[in-house]
């Protein structure tokens, strides 16, 4: 069941898991006329500038881009929360999620988005522990101490800025005490997890001693009023054609070129690492640049992002509960262990091995397809169309180059969100972690995760 709500005001883990065009203008509801807030210019950034923050951060942190995405989500999801509520106690526009209340006039909009975000990304990085070293724990607290001092010294000193600072300190503890209970501290790892041994069922996978995430189905949801709300079918039988056509797409696609041949094209191979990088770090870049295109104002911009966090966060309760309900064996297991599948359309490759070594994680549903899915679902909503073209960047497209952030950065560009939730769900077979199925699905249920958050949080004020 979803967490009860909490009145006006009165994270660690883990092992490593591998896991722009149109203009377009949202309707506002009208400003109460007799509020003014301070910064409120639709020019100011902060709000993109603290979610830009929070993924530095959890890079800094060793976090992201690929070590627990699981958690990065979450923290990412309260900070957004925490943003948009305190805006919204400045100026309402839109359903608060759990801070409900009103700040005074004229309070400082930077200063709020500044405290509200500060106050929920320092614990949140500052809880992770082993295996992250102490020295990333610190750095990841150090870039958002950082970050926040440099904000601040841009806001003016006053009545303005401390009106501000005490909204957003508000709206982050109402959804640090929200979330206390989650249930996301249980452990992650888990080395004497139950392999399966029968054709089909999951096992280990090579590298990987142990299972990951066994219990994230466990932690509360931030809009679905269950994890398995929305649940992707079950996967293909072995025996059937369409099963023997996915394992032997990657199979002839998903191997590394060197202890095994593949057919992967140069493209796909930039493809495969592209979207290589954490779910939750891709997909609030991306969030942050259509929102800059669209010329949203921080209000609108706060909107998107937390919308855009819970769906994601979300989307790896959904996922982790398919996965360890079907226990289904990824393609690295299936391929080697083909001979037994009952299928005469499949053969065995006894030394098979992925372009890169395959997640501790169940294959169906795709995890990183749902969490595609569920943004492209939010945006999709969000804007009311999927056509919109923008472009995008990776930190894990070509080690040493190409990265966001390098003097030539490799750009994929689309024109629907549609189709940038394809071309991630693709990669996951281009990689060698799964099937065709499992992103289709995958990808399938997201899409619902997405719209149904869009559908009943956070609603606009008419």
């Amino acid at each position: 069941m979803k967490m009860r709500r909490l009145t006006p005001f009165p994270r660690a883990c883990a092992a490593a898991v591998v896991v722009v065009g149109v203009t377009l203008t949202l309707a506002s509801a009208p400003a109460d006329a007799h509020r003014r807030p301070q910064s409120a210019s639709p020019q100011s950034t902060s709000v993109l500038d603290w979610n830009e923050a929070a993924g530095r951060a959890a890079l800094a942190a060793c976090e992201a881009p690929l070590d627990d995405p699981f958690h990065e989500s979450r923290t990412y999801a309260m900070s957004q929360l925490a943003v948009h509520d305190a805006l919204n106690a400045i100026e309402r526009r839109s359903t608060p999620y759990a801070a409900d209340f009103r700040a005074p006039e004229g309070a400082s909009v930077d200063a709020a988005v500044a405290a509200a975000a500060h106050d929920v990304l320092v614990p949140g990085f500052a809880s992770l522990g082993a295996p992250f070293p102490p020295s990333c724990v610190a750095a990841g607290v150090a870039s958002v101490e950082a970050f926040y001092a440099s904000a601040l010294a841009a806001v003016p000193e006053g009545r303005a800025k401390a009106d501000g600072l005490a909204a957003g300190r508000r709206a982050a503890a109402v959804i640090l005490a929200l979330r206390r209970d989650d249930r996301s501290d249980l452990p992650l790892v888990d080395p004497a997890y139950p392999q399966g041994t029968t054709p089909g069922a999951w096992r280990f996978a090579p590298g990987r001693d142990f299972a990951f995430a066994t219990q994230w189905s466990l932690v509360t949801p931030f809009a679905l009023r269950a994890a398995a709300q929305f649940e992707a079918r079950p996967p293909l039988a072995l025996t059937s054609r369409r099963y023997a056509v996915d394992l032997n797409e990657v199979k002839a696609y998903g191997g590394d070129g060197v202890t095994t041949p593949t057919l992967r094209s140069a493209w796909q191979s930039e493809v495969a690492h592209f979207w290589w990088e954490s779910s939750p770090l891709m997909w609030n870049a991306i969030g942050r640049t259509v929102a800059g295109r669209a010329r949203l104002d921080p209000w609108e911009q706060a909107r998107l992002l937390a919308l855009l966090d819970m769906a994601l966060a979300d989307g790896y309760v959904a996922a982790m509960e398919n996965k360890y309900r079907d226990l289904f064996w990824r393609p690295v297991t299936a391929i080697r262990e083909a001979a037994s599948d009952g299928n005469p359309a499949t053969t065995a490759d006894l030394t098979w091995t992925p372009l890169e070594v395959t997640p501790p994680i169940p294959d169906h549903p795709s995890g990183h397809s749902v969490e595609g899915g569920a943004a492209a679902g939010v945006l999709r909503a969000f804007f009311g169309t999927d056509r919109f073209s923008f472009s995008a960047c990776s930190v894990t497209v070509t080690p040493g180059a190409g990265t966001c952030g390098s003097a030539n950065p490799i750009l994929h560009h689309f024109t629907s969100f549609t189709q940038a939730a394809r071309e991630n769900a693709e990669s996951r077979i281009w990689i060698g972690f799964h099937f065709r199925y499992a992103t289709e699905q995958g990808m399938a249920e997201g899409l619902k995760i997405g719209r149904f958050t869009v559908q009943h949080e956070l609603r606009p004020r008419h």
